[in-house]
């Protein structure tokens, strides 16, 4: 069985085709620049070398017609027939309080997705781009929407309840949602695997670290609280985003330099986390060789962006009563052994004991980094949102 997984950000689609049985990757690629000039198409079959195709790809439809299109390839392609793909999976960000789990995509999803664009509005409106292209390309195949939020649904409403009268939540549906649903689970899952135990004897708290940043305690297989909030802005600090930050600092910025809403909304989301602290750079390599150079306010970011990353952990320890495993994932989880050391520093007294020469090798396989003697295994797991995307999909076609 085939499943196009497809990703759609506002000037990107990420896919890969997978092999159900294998569990592999027959092809992956990604689409930039789309509606931009040098727009150019990255494609890499599973035993081939990868190529890059400039073109002019003025929307998302084309955008996936390119990919359709290398996917047959007679030189590129890993099939001969669309008929070969049995299904789409899509990514989508927001589902609301209406999406507990991955739906089959008809005219009604389609209508709560557009709903839930006002959550999530740098997200779904492009999420819904690739899904209807998708449908017009490849009208005879099953689509399924998998959420980002659909892990967190089962959370306590201790956990995702904010502090404001009531009856707006009641109204307006505003609580804390999370997101990376689909990294943490499948990450936590791993580890459960790699344990040898069963996920629902164990208490795991799962580190998503890249240019977006969350961390879920997970119990008995489920999230019970998490960073992300009513929208990817609250927790840690991020690549661009504050995370948690004092509601009225917003208000007193906006005041005194005269800020309208949209450009509040942009400081914080575009101009804030580790660019906003460090006036360097979103991109944690940049800033990790600042500090090798010295460079004071690299040394700043990266300490604060370590101690938000701490502190989550302390809380979820005592949220759940102790952990059995800490899993750290994603472009800098899976990659920078300066942030885990960091993170982890001084927290012996939890049982968290990193090994240093382990924490260096970075691997790029699932690997323990903590100390033999440690009570909390510590995992580096490389995720693979495609793969929970496509066995989700795969529910659906087998059903």
């Amino acid at each position: 069985m085939k499943i196009l997984v497809v990703n759609c950000g506002s000037s990107t689609i990420k896919y890969q085709l997978i092999e159900l049985e294998t569990e592999n990757a027959l092809a992956k690629g990604k689409v930039e620049r789309i509606g931009m000039e040098g727009a150019v198409l990255t494609h890499k079959p599973f035993d081939r070398d990868e190529i890059k195709i400039g073109a002019e790809i003025i929307d998302h439809s084309a955008g996936i017609e390119y990919v359709i299109s290398i996917l047959l390839s007679k030189n590129h392609g890993v099939i001969k027939r669309k008929e070969e793909i049995d299904a789409v999976g899509h990514r989508v960000v927001h589902g609301g309080e209406t999406f507990s789990g991955s739906v089959l995509i008809n005219d009604e999803v389609l209508k709560q997705i557009r709903a839930c664009i006002e959550y999530a509005p740098l997200h779904n409106p492009h999420n819904l781009r690739g899904i209807n292209a998708c449908i017009k390309l490849l009208p005879d195949i099953q689509q399924v929407a998998v959420f980002d939020t659909a892990f967190h649904q089962k959370m306590p409403k201790v956990a995702y309840i904010y502090g404001i009268p009531y009856s707006l939540y009641k109204k307006y549906s505003v609580r804390r949602y999370g997101f990376h649903g689909t990294s943490h689970y499948y990450v936590a899952n791993k580890a459960a695997e790699l344990l040898k135990r069963d996920i629902n004897e164990l208490k795991i708290i799962t580190c998503h670290l890249g240019n977006g940043c969350s961390i879920t305690a997970v119990k008995k297989g489920e999230s019970v609280d998490t960073s992300m909030g009513f929208t990817p802005l609250e927790g840690l600090i991020m690549g661009t985003r504050s995370g948690d930050i004092d509601p009225a600092v917003l208000l007193y910025i906006m005041s005194r330099e005269e800020l309208t809403m949209q450009q509040g909304n942009t400081l914080l989301n575009k101009h804030s986390g580790l660019l906003g602290i460090s006036g360097i750079s979103s991109d944690m390599r940049d800033l990790e060789e600042e500090r090798e150079n010295g460079n004071k306010m690299a040394v700043l970011a990266i300490d604060i962006f370590c101690y938000r990353i701490k502190k989550y952990i302390g809380a979820y320890f005592a949220s759940l009563g102790g952990a059995d495993s800490i899993v750290f994932t994603g472009g800098i989880g899976e990659n920078s052994s300066l942030i885990r050391k960091l993170s982890l520093s001084n927290l012996e007294c939890l049982g968290i004991n990193i090994d240093d020469e382990k924490n260096e090798s970075n691997s790029k396989e699932a690997t323990i980094i903590s100390k033999n003697n440690s009570k909390v295994t510590i995992f580096v797991i490389p995720t693979n949102e495609e793969l929970v995307i496509a066995k989700e999909t795969m529910k659906f076609i087998n059903n």
